[in-house]
Order: C-alpha cells, then sequence, then structure tokens
C-alpha cells in the first residue's frame, strides 16, 4: 500500500511535534527536577523547586496537550486529513 506524499508530510509534522513537545516534557519532568536543588529562591513566598513540583509542572502539561490539540487540528485541516480516512 503506497501512502500519498501529502500524508507522508502530515505524518512527519506530527512526529516533529511530538518530539519537540516530548522534549519539553522531559525538560520540565526530569531537568528542573535533577536541578530543584540549585533553583534555591523564593517564588511568591514558597521555594522555586517547591512550586515548579507543585504547580509548574502540572501547568506546563496541560499546555503541552493543549498545544498538541490545537496544532493537530490545525495540521488536519491543512493537510485535508481527517479521522478515519483510509487510503
Amino acid at each position: 500500500m503506497q501512502i500519498s506524499e501529502r500524508r507522508r508530510k502530515h505524518w512527519q509534522a506530527n512526529l516533529s511535534a511530538t518530539a519537540a513537545l516530548l522534549a519539553i516534557w522531559f525538560f520540565v519532568t526530569f531537568g528542573v527536577g535533577y536541578f530543584a536543588r540549585d533553583l534555591d529562591f523564593s517564588f511568591f513566598g514558597w521555594p522555586f523547586s517547591f512550586w515548579v513540583a507543585a504547580q509548574g509542572a502540572p501547568v506546563v502539561y496541560f499546555l503541552i496537550i493543549w498545544f498538541y490539540c490545537l496544532y493537530m487540528r490545525r495540521l488536519d485541516q491543512r493537510y485535508g486529513v481527517r479521522e478515519g480516512d483510509e487510503e
């Protein structure tokens, strides 16, 4: 089964966006957490490392999901791909 050029470009853009968002997720989850002790300053009255773990990370995760949904909707429209379409 041959994949059309349009679907290949759509899939390539999807993989690129997914890789970028996973890199952001990895950095927020492990990078900031790993260096949390070095981030020793007060942020809204709390230690910054605590704020990142308790408030910042879940907000970033929500933004990642929101951005992915918005991006994929626009990408699907650009390439004329709908759910359930098969060649």
